[in-house]
């Protein structure tokens, strides 16, 4: 893109590079100096997401790196589906720690990004010095796979189950990046209407910004963000180890009070999973795109997490 303001010119201008991690190659951006930090993305998004968060962050003194995840972007984009698995996710980011000569980072993720960034913390807790998850909370393993679980409570039209069988809502989601990136509904009946009628924009996003999310999906398509939805059932199998497990370092939860994801992933059992939860932060009337919808508020709280560890 030429002739890029505000924001979207600063991002622009951050160094960015390719860095191989666990067989892959991720696209990052690194700004400022000081205790790592890692910013994980969710679906459909980009390490843009966090665009409000790095600028704040470096200023207070901390480093940033924060990548587009495997499947996105500027990132690779392997074609088997059992390549987008949490623990190969959580591989990534040990990966990604090796690459830059980093024993260990505070990881924050948003969304998808929350779920591989809570899976790091389980998996590799050597390498995880603190934890903060947006919107998706770390929840105990459910008893049976959650796909099946996920059909009977909410039905065949739950976006989660429709996204299942591989290539169909690839087709329905590529063939109009724009109201895919501005739907928020939980049913495919939604996602498959057809409307004459532009989706509204996002009051927090400008037309510069959406354009970055728009060319990126318009040259890679949806899949293999939608390729974490279809591991689901995959990652409950290989994560029976998990049962019992918990998260012990430090760790913050922040959620939108409007976020749909809270209609069907609880947080009661929050405290029985992460024993060293510093603050469970709830955004009244903020959505799901927290970070970018309240980026003020968000990167308050961020920042006090981060001062409080020392």
């Amino acid at each position: 893109m030429s002739g890029q303001s505000g924001l979207v010119g600063e991002w622009a201008g951050l160094a960015s590079r390719r860095v191989a991690a666990n067989g892959v190659e991720l696209k990052v951006v690194e700004h400022g100096e000081g205790p790592l930090v890692v910013l994980c993305h969710g679906f459909p998004e980009l390490g843009f997401s966090w665009r409000h968060q790095v600028f704040a962050l470096a200023e207070a003194g901390y480093r940033t790196v924060t990548p587009d995840l495997r499947g996105y972007g500027g990132s690779s984009r392997p074609e088997e589906v059992d390549a987008y698995d949490v623990l190969t996710l959580a591989g990534d980011m040990v990966g990604l720690l090796d690459a830059l000569g980093a024993d260990d980072a505070v990881f924050v993720g948003h969304d998808w990004g929350a779920s591989v960034v809570w899976n790091t913390a389980l998996e590799h807790p050597d390498r995880v010095r603190a934890v903060a998850g947006l919107s998706v909370p770390l929840t105990p393993r459910p008893p049976a796979p959650p796909i099946d679980i996920l059909r009977r409570r909410l039905g065949d039209d739950f976006y989660m189950v429709w996204f299942q069988e591989p290539g169909v809502a690839d087709a329905v989601l590529n063939a109009d990046v724009r109201r895919t990136l501005l739907s928020d509904d939980a049913n495919a009946a939604q996602w498959t209407k057809r409307s004459d009628e532009p989706p509204a924009p996002r009051p927090f996003l400008s037309e510069e910004e959406f354009a970055v999310f728009a060319e990126a999906f318009t040259e890679t398509g949806f899949t293999g963000g939608l390729n974490y939805y279809r591991n689901m059932d995959r990652n409950w199998a290989r994560t029976e180890h998990h049962v019992g497990r918990t998260v012990d370092c430090p760790s913050l939860f922040l959620t939108g009070s409007e976020d749909l994801v809270a209609g069907f992933m609880k947080t009661e059992k929050l405290r029985a999973v992460l024993t060293d939860l510093r603050a469970h932060v709830v955004l009244e009337g903020a959505g799901h795109w927290v970070q970018q919808e309240r980026p003020a508020e968000v990167n308050g709280a961020l920042l006090s997490f981060l001062a409080g560890l020392g």
